[in-house]
């Protein structure tokens, strides 16, 4: 008897329909023999085994005859053991255990553990909106995936624990309810709600303030100073001022996450902005995505939010060096031989260093104990170009026993630098309406630099007298027009004035010709 069931295979952040044929019959065997084709690897192959198991441990009869399992369209190659719930309720099907008229309209989806429970999935958000697509009455996921997979409107998602409670309900002995989640409701619950805050930080005023014009304007940030200074914990509360998720961007980042498998179990959607920070040992395929099964990496991970790498020099210049064309384009392309993905990646990168090996450079009170030649190397492993995507340069410096041991709150929490921000964000969002996939300021190309970021008289004699006397690349140029523009912002003025101008240039301390002394 021949059976096809649904199953859905996951490439990117975008699922494909797999249509399983399954095929029984033949004489009777001792040991049956079983074929699974249609470029199975070696997970899914296993699966026979499982699926064995998992049925007679359920009171249900394997059939002890030829089977033959077709995984179409057969020249795609089919990976992982989510493929065991499908298979299994078509050999059952097959052998007639199972009788349902709708069995056809209903992706499945699951892998099965001996005694028959199922395990979670990667990717079901992105097999639900296929199945909608594709006009499916429901899936059937295990019940860890069926939150995430309910985002989805107008498609039955039926969470099940087991095989048992799988054919039951396929035979009409067991009535589920479809999993119903109110995804405008979830997500403002739970929406921008963080454990940390700016107002945890105390001084360095400074540095919060660079930060707030980095999240104003999407710039990139590099933070240089001495161990213990306090970069990381800044780095770490650059989310919690960033603009609120939109719907639209939660529910790209959970496609994401939900490929990745790192959705927390019953989780629904990604409501805060992700904050990724990989060790300065990652590989580059780790960082951009790939592998002999491509994943999406950490700077696909930080979509629609912040990447941070501590410790930039340490990390391999060849990682480095893959950054540079995401960080310009928002997306990273993984190539293989019969195959091609794209993974979202735009995201906003926050880099700390010490300002040389020992990491007292330019310490008000530690003697630095490099030489010239030493500092100069250590900062030669970032490369220019890659220094050249990063807008504001800003100089930690360690903060006093007096700031340390001031009780009295902050002066600025987040929740009132994040209301400055949106401001200034909703300001762009005006000017780049129409312009296509320009949103913030730091996006903007030469072209709309010259035309938007206009300076006075006044103006052009400060820049040029920065330029001179600062000894400033020319590649600054139009990234102190950038942040200059975004100060702006934050003023709410229309014309970029001197003393945004000033505020701006010196922000690009690692463009300074000596500074390493």
């Amino acid at each position: 008897m021949l059976v096809k069931t649904f199953a859905s295979a996951v490439y990117g952040v975008n699922a494909q329909t797999i249509t399983i044929e399954v095929n029984t019959g033949g004489v009777s065997l001792d040991k049956p023999a079983y074929f699974i084709v249609g470029l199975p690897d070696n997970a899914v192959r296993e699966g026979l085994q499982r699926m064995e198991a998992a049925i007679r441990n359920n009171k249900l009869e394997f059939p002890r005859i030829n089977i033959v399992v077709n995984l179409a369209p057969a020249d795609i190659r089919k990976e992982g053991a989510s493929y065991d719930l499908p298979i299994a309720i078509g050999i059952l099907a097959a052998s007639r255990q199972i009788n349902c008229p709708d069995l056809d309209r209903y992706i499945i989806m699951g892998e099965l553990s001996l005694d028959g429970g199922l395990r979670p999935i990667k990717g079901a958000l992105p097999i639900a909106i296929q199945a909608r697509k594709e006009k499916f009455k429901g899936i059937i996921v295990p019940k860890e995936n069926a939150r995430e997979a309910a985002i989805v409107n107008d498609v039955d998602v039926i969470g099940i624990e087991n095989l048992r409670e799988a054919v039951d309900f396929l035979n009409g002995d067991l009535k589920i309810d479809p999993i119903v989640v109110n995804t405008r409701e979830e997500f403002e619950d739970s929406h921008n709600v963080y454990d940390v805050d700016f107002s945890d930080v105390k001084g360095q005023e400074n540095i919060k303030r660079a930060l707030e014009i980095a999240a104003a304007g999407g710039h990139n940030v590099i933070l240089i100073g001495p161990p213990g200074a306090g970069k990381t914990m800044l780095a770490r509360r650059l989310p919690t001022i960033l603009p609120p998720l939109s719907l639209h961007e939660a529910l790209e980042t959970t496609k994401i996450h939900s490929v990745a498998g790192i959705l927390p179990t019953n989780a629904s959607l990604v409501s805060t902005r992700p904050y990724r920070s990989p060790h300065h040992t990652v590989s580059d395929v780790a960082l951009v995505g790939g592998g002999s099964h491509p994943q999406p990496g950490e700077i696909s991970l930080a979509h629609n939010g912040v990447l941070f790498l501590d410790e930039l020099p340490e990390f391999k210049r060849t990682v480095l060096e893959v950054l540079r064309q995401p960080m310009e384009e928002g997306r990273v392309t993984i190539s293989r031989a019969k195959i091609s993905i794209d993974y979202p990646s735009r995201f906003m990168l926050i880099a700390s260093m010490n300002p040389c090996p020992c990491g007292y450079f330019n310490h008000p009170e530690k003697d630095c104990v490099c030489g010239s030649g030493v500092v100069k190397k250590y900062l030669s492993k970032i490369s220019g170009p890659l220094l050249d995507r990063i807008d504001l340069h800003v100089e930690v410096t360690p903060v006093s026993y007096d700031e340390l041991s001031d009780y009295q709150p902050a002066k600025c929490s987040s929740a009132d630098i994040a209301i400055r921000v949106k401001k200034a964000r909703e300001i762009q969002a005006l000017r780049f309406e129409g312009s296509g996939d320009i949103h913030c300021n730091a996006q903007m190309p030469g072209r709309m630099v010259r035309e938007l970021c206009q300076i006075n008289q006044a103006g052009q004699v400060l820049l040029k007298t920065a330029m001179e006397r600062l000894q400033l690349s020319a590649r600054a140029y139009d990234r102190i027009l950038k942040v200059a523009r975004t100060i702006a912002d934050l003023a709410d003025s229309n014309d970029i004035k001197i003393e945004h101008l000033a505020e701006a240039i010196q922000f690009r301390s690692l463009d300074r010709e000596g500074w390493a002394g």
